[in-house]
């Protein structure tokens, strides 16, 4: 088994890897790099000729970088079969609304896409046994196993392995692993920053802005807002369709969150700032409603708390540091502990890490002896 790393390693953004045995060869998501944009290395880092001899891209969920570059693949010469759940196929168009051309857009909107199962031998494609399982992350995200008889692979995708909100599989043992690796050893628990997050909106009766992508974060924020609630356009419909799909939540939590979301009122555009939590799809400040309200609430000095990725030269870094906004990292992703606790079940005895830059990816190989931390973008790994 081969692994070509197109996007995502040593960077943050364009995850894209490539898995090739037996003459087949796959893509495992297809993202841009938000910071990156109007520059080539936006998209991930493979060729045309190599596009079209990819047979298959299979997409874990539905964020900019993992599947912001579907359309782009196809208009450079892809022609493969595309594998996506069902939930992820329906978020789809928000993400390429924001993040694609429209002819990239539409390329990607007309392609035809075969739904992606969770479970054990969900495809098979080539010499390649591929099984799924939900990773916590968002509705409809999944984790990967890959299986060509000789080598066994693990691909986390995006990963929340003890999230409050949305529910996780566990993965099968491995002879190769590649982590989530965003928050390199970071290991605040997702108790610890929820606590932070709610004292600090509680701390701003007067109103603020949640910026949230509108699938995954965005509900457990939801959940976290004991206050008045505001919703910007789009987001409620969001918010609908993720409590209304509960295989893909923490049993239980459904009821609950149902009943936030019908407290909440919408808010439009044109209207003053709202005295609540207006929770709004942040475009990482580059499109969408989050242009209009991050530039208000700078002009204004309104309350504004980042709780994810903050892309450079984006809007809300330029607020971050002229210190008009603030920033709490909740963990949609794997906290350390939790990614030694990965590694550790999957037994493996390569380990490669994707979504961190080069420094962050450092933190991690005192934790991890077998992690590879050199490994970038643009280069080959052979199992």
């Amino acid at each position: 088994m081969r692994l070509d790393l197109y996007g995502g390693f040593g960077e943050k953004g364009r995850t894209c890897l490539g898995v090739a045995s037996g003459g087949v060869r796959v893509l495992l998501d297809a993202g841009v790099k938000t910071s990156a944009r109007g520059t080539a290395d936006y998209y991930p880092l493979i060729a045309p000729g190599d596009l079209r001899d990819i047979d298959a891209i299979v997409l874990t969920h539905a964020h900019e970088d993992h599947i912001g570059a579907l359309g782009w693949c196809i208009a450079n010469g892809f022609g493969g079969r595309i594998f996506m759940t069902l939930e992820c196929s329906l978020e789809m168009d928000a993400i390429l609304a924001s993040y694609a051309t429209d002819r990239e857009g539409a390329l990607a909107r007309s392609a035809v896409v075969e739904p992606l199962p969770v479970g054990e031998g969900a495809l098979t494609l080539g010499p390649l046994r591929m099984s799924t399982g939900r990773s916590g992350h968002m509705s409809g995200s999944v984790w990967c196993a890959l299986d060509d008889g000789s080598v066994r692979l693990d691909y986390c995708g995006d990963m929340v392995p003890a999230g409050s909100t949305f529910a996780v599989d566990p993965m099968p043992r491995a002879d190769a692993i590649v982590i989530d690796a965003s928050y390199g050893d970071d290991n605040a628990t997702l108790a610890e920053r929820s606590a932070q997050i709610s004292s600090w909106i509680a701390a701003h009766p007067q109103g603020c802005v949640l910026p949230t992508p509108l699938h995954g974060r965005s509900a457990e924020l939801l959940g976290l807002v004991e206050g008045r609630l505001a919703l910007a356009p789009g987001m409620r419909d969001a918010l609908e369709a993720q409590i209304g799909n509960s295989a893909w939540l923490v049993r239980g939590v459904a009821a609950g969150l149902a009943a936030r979301l019908a407290a909440s009122t919408d808010w439009h555009e044109g209207e003053a700032l709202p005295e609540a939590a207006l929770l709004c799809h942040d475009g990482m400040g580059m499109s969408g409603p989050s242009q209009a309200i991050l530039a208000a609430a700078a002009r204004e000095r309104h309350p504004t708390l980042f709780t994810g990725h903050v892309p450079a030269g984006s809007p809300g870094e330029r607020m971050l540091a002229e210190r008009l906004a603030s920033w709490i990292r909740l963990p949609t992703h794997p906290t350390l502990a939790e990614n030694l606790a990965l590694v550790g079940a999957s037994t493996a005895t390569r380990v490669i890490g994707h979504s961190c830059e080069a420094a962050v990816l450092d933190t991690l190989k005192p934790h991890i002896p077998k992690l590879d931390s050199a490994l970038a973008t643009g280069d080959r790994v052979e199992l």
